[in-house]
């Protein structure tokens, strides 16, 4: 019988492709998740029964222990962009990562793959930054020969980031930037996958720091992003204080309306966007896993040509153009 791995959050953006992946190596998958009804699309990732959604909520003993039994190794990739509620962080990402692994201890689990953030501090002023560090501190006091992985800023069809400012493009001329001077290093989910796998069939086992092969600052990423979908915006740097005030005003919009009314951004993304998201100089990351990471320019045109103004005939446009009558 096939060995099996428990990925938490795996029908999650990252989770997914860790499961595709682990599915092709031949292993029983179990995708973990609130909503098992929701990801029944990673079934097709293996064959009959090979991969199979299940539910389970991270702040219970009782369930995560449930979906951790019989399992080899187990992947950690819930994380939370919420402050409040009961899934905050420090239930999700400090409690939850903590109580997984204690788990997965005492049920025999062999390997555990963790995915935390580039940044992740304890002394952070950030929650989100500061949970993340703690989740992995929680995660090593049970499971010590853990792999920990620290992405940068993660792109794919799937993301929250390239897609929600392509999106905001098509709303004016003007595309506002909270730290626009913050240098990210944006690293492909498949590679983050990729390095996850790794871990699983045991093959590596310490803390990296995943970057893909381009660093920029905040608005050099958007303008590449915009050079793809072919749009021209004027980007501008709005200044921390006033993104403290845009977030604090949406905050207040969002609960008054319940939650009818976005928040597009966050007091504490506000915070955590005053330090850069870059793999560190002494940081060990995909050389000494022996992967190349993938360069944004290969992969953003594969999703965001829905962005372009003509969509997907943009190419047959621009070929138009080279046409003499």
């Amino acid at each position: 019988m096939s060995q099996l791995v428990t990925i938490f959050g795996g029908a999650g953006f990252v989770g997914r492709y860790i499961a595709r992946r682990m599915a092709k190596e031949g292993w029983r998958v179990r995708v973990a998740c609130r909503r098992p009804n929701e990801a029944i699309f990673v079934k097709p990732y293996g064959v009959v029964g090979q991969v199979e959604p299940v539910f389970c909520n991270i702040r219970d003993d009782a369930s995560v222990q449930a979906v951790t039994h019989g399992a080899v190794a187990v992947v950690n990739c819930v994380g939370t962009f919420d402050a409040g509620g009961a899934n905050n962080f420090d239930a999700v990402q400090a409690e939850g990562a903590e109580r997984i692994a204690r788990i997965a201890a005492s049920e025999g689990v062999v390997r555990m793959v963790h995915i935390s953030a580039v940044g992740a501090d304890a002394e952070s002023n950030s929650d989100y930054l500061r949970t993340k560090a703690e989740g992995e501190a929680g995660v090593l006091a049970h499971m010590p020969d853990a792999m920990i992985l620290r992405p940068s800023v993660v792109f794919g069809p799937e993301d929250n980031f390239f897609n929600r400012f392509a999106s905001m493009t098509r709303f004016g001329p003007v595309l506002p930037l909270v730290g626009a001077n913050t240098r990210f290093q944006p690293v492909y989910v498949d590679d983050v996958a990729r390095a996850a796998v790794i871990g699983v069939l045991g093959q590596a086992d310490a803390l990296f720091e995943l970057g893909g092969p381009e660093q920029g600052t905040f608005r050099e990423i958007i303008a590449e992003m915009l050079g793809v979908i072919h749009r021209k915006r004027m980007i501008v740097d709005v200044p921390f204080w006033a993104g403290n005030v845009l977030a604090q005003m949406s905050g207040l919009a969002n609960f008054l309306s319940l939650g009818i009314l976005p928040q597009p951004i966050t007091p504490d993304q506000v915070t955590s966007l005053r330090q850069d998201h870059v793999v560190g100089e002494d940081a060990i990351g995909f050389a000494e896993l022996g992967i190349e990471p993938t360069a944004m320019e290969a992969i953003l045109p594969e999703y965001l040509w829905r962005f372009r103004p003509s969509g997907q005939y943009a190419a047959i446009k621009d070929s138009a153009k080279n046409l003499r009558a």
